[in-house]
């Protein structure tokens, strides 16, 4: 990527963090034992997976992690190895471990997500506290709230980030999206299709319903921009100038395990230097590109996002 050498201090908050172990098996089959090979730990969870990355490609960023028990003492272990700049806020209960398994045989991916532990209200204002002290330029707040957490929790770091004039942005599902977009004044929703869909309450079968949909969140004042991810699909960006609809990128995909942490990643990196939406937005799928090409939680390469970049050309926004 071009050097981001005066970039501000993008923090990341992440109130279910895990243990992320990928492995692989010959083939997956019921009731069978399963041997599996080539195991990884990662540390893992929404907001810590995007400052990996950011760490990965030059940013300045520090994780926000809740963490507890003998697996959060392994969390902390696994950022400090990664080199991660991460502050924690202890819990009483201990941080989820979550499995991914690749049957080798077919290249199927078996993904399996613990719901966490379950907060009391110490542990969520714990954080809150903690984002009311950050010195930062940006904050974001990626992935899903463990039991415990009420669903505007989201809504609350909104109005911490406001409050403290920092560029606040939004990555989550279900209830705890709707939450965090009512107050508005968001600068960047990243969004899938069905999160997107839960928001503005119908389907969206095409297009035309997509980028609608997009803008009717940006027109509405609850998001400066978004940004909805579709997979193979590619991507779409709303934002005041109108929308933007690019390719997927043709890359070999060994995982899929963090690749829009990836995505979030580099746009938000791109927008922190001055990037144009636009731009950024190219990053992003840059970014998420690299991501799954390798195996194993988001470690994308710098060199080869630098590579990606170069080959997407970016249009005008139609309005």
């Amino acid at each position: 990527m071009p050097p981001f050498t005066a970039l501000p201090l993008i923090a990341t908050v992440t109130m279910n963090p895990t243990i992320d172990i990928a492995s692989q098996a010959q083939s997956v089959r019921p009731t069978h034992k399963l041997r599996t090979f080539a195991e990884r730990q990662d540390p893992g969870g929404g907001g810590v997976n995007v400052a990996g990355v950011m760490h990965a490609l030059g940013g300045s960023s520090l994780a926000l992690v809740l963490a507890g028990g003998s697996s959060g003492r392994l969390l902390e272990e696994l950022l400090a190895e990664s080199g991660v700049q991460h502050r924690t806020v202890q819990i009483t209960g201990r941080t989820r471990t979550s499995h991914t398994v690749t049957d080798a045989s077919t290249g199927h991916e078996y993904r399996f997500i613990a719901a966490g532990p379950t907060l009391v209200e110490a542990d969520w204002t714990a954080m809150l506290d903690a984002a009311q002290h950050l010195e930062a330029g940006w904050l974001i707040a990626s992935g899903s709230l463990p039991p415990g957490t009420p669903e505007n929790f989201y809504a609350q770091l909104g109005q911490v980030a406001r409050r403290r004039a920092i560029r606040y942005v939004l990555d989550t599902s279900g209830p705890a999206l709707r939450a965090g977009l009512a107050d508005g004044g968001v600068e960047l929703l990243k969004s899938s299709l069905t999160e997107l869909e839960s928001v503005v309450g119908r389907r969206l079968p095409d297009h035309g319903a997509q980028e609608a949909a997009a803008m009717e969140i940006v027109r509405s004042g609850r998001a400066r921009l978004v940004a909805l991810t579709l997979g193979e699909n590619g991507a779409v960006l709303a934002s005041e100038n109108g929308t933007l609809r690019l390719p997927a990128l043709d890359v070999v995909v060994n995982g899929t395990v963090g690749a829009g942490d990836s995505f979030l990643a580099g746009m938000v990196m791109a927008l922190a230097d001055g990037r144009t939406p636009e731009d950024a937005f190219a990053w992003g799928i840059a970014a998420g590109g690299a991501a799954v090409t390798a195996p194993g939680t988001a470690k994308p390469e710098r060199v080869t996002v630098e590579r990606l970049r170069g080959l997407i050309l970016v249009g005008s926004p139609s309005s």
